[in-house]
């Protein structure tokens, strides 16, 4: 291997690639390399110089030392709500985007303690062992730990964060992928990527009432990109998704038949789900047989389209907070200056406030704290400053 920067990081360039969506050639001709030295780069056969580095952070829009930053434990093989071969590259930026939202909350836990992971625990090996029944008791597991009761869930997303999973919400640009899933390793919990692509509240609850199926049924579930397995899955999400958002001790009992779109736009209003959805609910609830199932999807189709319904602009989509909170608490209590934040992550301010939600420039101003997090005891006790191993101080603070 030739000389070049030490403990240059082979994979944190191939993530960076598939993030940006740049294309190996164009970034070899953005830094005035050969395309060739780009790939002993991403082999690890070859380390940039200094000034090649450079130029590659400045065009990915990273800090030279991110990349001698070793990679985290890979996440589990994410489920996407798209299996197109079409969409390789798609799932991969994706799946790159989660791995930073994965870093940035690596980093964070150095502060603060995350929620408690809690979700039900289920050991399926397969999709074939997974019934309707099943299903449905998983979801009312779900709403039992939580302590939901059996009513319309007022904010999803609060609630899923609440139980420790790591929500992040991001334009895309990628419609036709609406989501994706993973179990961290480094973490410890899982992690969920919603599209911000559609503004459609209800689609956007549905999309999170879905991954949370994958990350409770298909936990130890080989992933697969057979499209028949794929097709089960997902369907199996989507039952878990209806039976945990429309409960059937309690949504059943407020339908009234015979049924009709109109009826069913004041449930969606009340339980936050779609026509379509509650459709479907209702035919896996025996409410509904198959033909009358059909006939209010062609009325639906008829009156409204197949992409939109009346009352969608009336909900707005639900924003996770987690992360966006504890930069917040952070900020706030002194322990980690926002204008440091990026230097100390390694990501650009901008990636790093569309990963968490927080407002474009925020990290050029201070912040307001509303907290789902808590500083670690050892930070908040220690009456000391403390250098952590990536050169940041923690300050004391003291809980009231």
């Amino acid at each position: 291997m030739s000389r070049g920067v030490n403990g240059f990081q082979s994979g944190r360039l191939s993530q960076a690639l598939a993030a940006r969506r740049l294309p190996q050639v164009q970034l070899a001709a953005m830094i005035g390399v050969s395309p060739a030295t780009v790939s002993k780069w991403r082999a690890g056969h070859q380390d940039p110089e200094a000034d090649a580095l450079e130029r590659l952070a400045t065009v990915i829009n990273v800090s030279p030392e991110w990349f001698t930053r070793p990679l985290p434990a890979k996440a589990s093989l994410p489920l996407f709500r798209s299996n197109a071969s079409a969409h390789v590259a798609a799932r991969q930026m994706l799946e790159a985007r989660l791995e930073w939202a994965q870093d940035i909350s690596i980093a964070l836990e150095e502060f603060v303690d995350f929620p408690e992971v809690k979700l039900p625990v289920r050991r399926f090996e397969s999709p074939e062992q997974i019934s309707a029944s099943d299903i449905e008791e998983a979801a009312s597991d779900c709403r039992d730990l939580w302590g939901l009761g059996r009513r319309a869930i007022p904010d999803l997303a609060l609630a899923v964060e609440g139980a420790g999973v790591i929500v992040v919400r991001e334009e895309t640009g990628i419609a036709p992928i609406e989501g994706l899933s993973a179990w961290s390793e480094a973490l410890k919990r899982p992690m969920v990527l919603l599209s911000a692509d559609k503004a459609n509240g209800f689609r956007s609850r549905f999309d999170l009432a879905h991954e949370l199926g994958h990350l409770v049924l298909h936990k130890g579930i080989e992933r697969s990109t057979d499209p028949v397995r794929h097709k089960q899955m997902e369907d199996q999400a989507h039952s878990f998704a209806g039976a945990f958002l429309l409960p059937a001790e309690t949504f059943a009992a407020e339908v009234k038949t015979p049924v009709t779109l109109d009826s069913l736009l004041l449930l969606k209003q009340r339980w936050g789900v779609s026509v379509a959805a509650i459709v479907m609910r209702l035919y896996a609830l025996g409410v509904i047989d198959q033909e009358e199932k059909s006939l209010l999807f062609k009325r639906r189709s008829a009156r409204w389209g197949v992409k939109s319904e009346p009352g969608d602009e009336g909900r707005v989509p639900e924003q996770p907070r987690l992360l966006k909170r504890t930069f917040e608490l952070l900020a706030s209590s002194g322990v980690l200056p926002i204008e440091s934040v990026p230097s100390y992550i390694g990501l650009a301010a901008s990636d790093i406030e569309s990963l968490t939600g927080l407002p474009e420039g925020y990290l050029s101003q201070s912040g307001v704290v509303l907290s789902l997090t808590k500083l670690k005891a050892s930070v908040a006790r220690d009456p000391s400053p403390v250098a952590n191993d990536f050169g940041a101080t923690v300050l004391p603070f003291y809980r009231l």
